[in-house]
């Protein structure tokens, strides 16, 4: 049994752990060959940045996401359902690499799964080929 009190970000080993995640998960986000397309010219410090703060706010840490919201941030890009599931297929391998207890990455997907429709616009929920 686990201390309810104690955090996912507490668990994970805080800050340096996490920053390390999210490094090595916007890195290969960057460069993959599916979707790192939709990252260039962006500003590489700047993603890693929001992507530590939405995380360590989603996993109790005590960091406040302060950036755009999810459908603000997405609406302009042509985000497909397939691309949202590599991107979120790289999180999960990222947090296997880094032997994240399955319980905490469990719950960090299903968090994720929740931003689809917000990501990828209402009605645009599925994995196929959209137009």
């Amino acid at each position: 049994m686990t201390d309810s009190s104690i955090t996912d970000y507490d668990r994970l080993g805080g800050e340096p752990v996490l920053r390390q995640i999210i490094a090595a998960f916007t890195e290969a986000v960057f460069k993959d060959v599916m979707i790192g397309f939709h990252f260039h010219g962006k500003n590489h410090a700047r993603i890693v940045e929001m992507e530590f703060q939405h995380a360590a706010e989603y996993l109790g840490g005590p960091v406040k996401y302060k950036g755009r919201s999810m459908r603000a941030v997405h609406r302009p890009l042509p985000i497909l359902g397939g691309q949202f599931a590599r991107r979120r297929k790289i999180l999960e391998n990222t947090l296997i690499a880094f032997q994240v207890d399955e319980e905490i990455r469990v719950r960090w997907l299903s968090h994720v799964d929740g931003l689809r429709e917000e990501v990828l616009g209402p009605g645009r929920t599925t994995d196929e080929c959209d137009d």
